[in-house]
């Protein structure tokens, strides 16, 4: 695996104005031995071309991220795999180390650590947030030996806003005696999002949790994900992670109050599926 060929997938719809940074980051790694596949939800912007013309290996895959990161991972020529959004960019020592980690056969997968980016106040708190996540069950991993992944037959198309948290799941139950390890080197993650379109995201991810729980049921890794206590309390503070918070008052309480919006959100989402079976069930 000295000088291993990394396949680094991209996932993109109507693209355009991050495709070229994404692939510029994966091109600037100091790891040389990479190949780019860029698979396009049939953009109806210039996505497609803007990777071809970028040297990509470029394929047309729908309906969903799932079935085009699969459909991506089957294309690859490398060992490792590596998926990445296409709002997303990688420090240049990423790929490097993970080459290096992945030599370890107790190690199965690797998360990378994210930094969100954006304009807005609501970003920022957003970066805080997430900085409390990084190998926790929160966070999903990004890099792959390329069998392993196959292996287990990779992303689940049936989920949609959960198919990392099962990856991880599946990963550590087929290979129960390795373990996920992270880089040291992050991804930047550049988002923009207002308030109202940050919510709007949430939603519709939460429209499809039920298929995660049909999978997993509620047990203590699901409850962990989805129960107030974890989500709301001890991520943020195991680990000497409180000290963060208290460094921070402004954006702990910002954060909280983010977390209490997505809570009303899920609940809204939950009732308003309810409501929708109970009218089919009418019918």
């Amino acid at each position: 695996m000295e000088n291993s060929l990394v396949s680094v997938i991209i996932t993109t719809k109507n693209s355009s104005v991050f495709i070229e940074n994404c692939v510029r980051s994966i091109k600037n790694q100091t790891y040389k031995n990479i190949e780019i596949i860029v698979v396009d939800n049939f953009s109806e912007d210039d996505t497609y071309q803007k990777a071809s013309d970028l040297n990509c290996q470029v394929f047309a895959k729908g309906p969903e991220r799932s079935a085009q990161r699969n459909y991506g991972a089957e294309m690859a020529k490398g060992s490792i795999c590596g998926f990445i959004d296409v709002d997303m960019t990688l420090d240049e020592n990423v790929i490097s180390e993970v080459v290096e980690l992945l030599k370890n056969n107790n190690i199965s997968a690797l998360y990378v650590p994210e930094n969100i980016y954006g304009e807005s106040f609501i970003n920022r708190v957003r970066n805080f947030e997430r900085s409390f996540y990084n190998k926790t069950v929160i966070d999903g991993s990004r890099f792959f030996r390329v069998c392993d992944f196959l292996s287990i037959e990779g992303y689940d198309i049936n989920l949609n806003g959960t198919e990392d948290w099962d990856l991880d799941r599946k990963i550590k139950q087929a290979f129960a005696n390795s373990t996920i390890e992270i880089t040291k080197s992050p991804l930047h993650h550049h988002e923009n999002n207002n308030l109202k379109e940050y919510l709007f995201k949430k939603s519709y991810y939460a429209s499809n949790f039920d298929n995660y729980f049909k999978k997993w049921g509620n047990d203590k890794t699901s409850r962990k994900q989805f129960g107030l206590f974890y989500r709301y309390f001890l991520v943020f503070i195991e680990n000497g992670k409180w000290k963060k918070l208290i460094a921070h008052p402004i954006y702990a309480f910002s954060m909280y109050f983010l977390r209490f919006l997505v809570g009303v959100v899920f609940i809204l989402s939950k009732l308003n599926i309810s409501k929708k079976k109970s009218v089919y069930t009418k019918k």
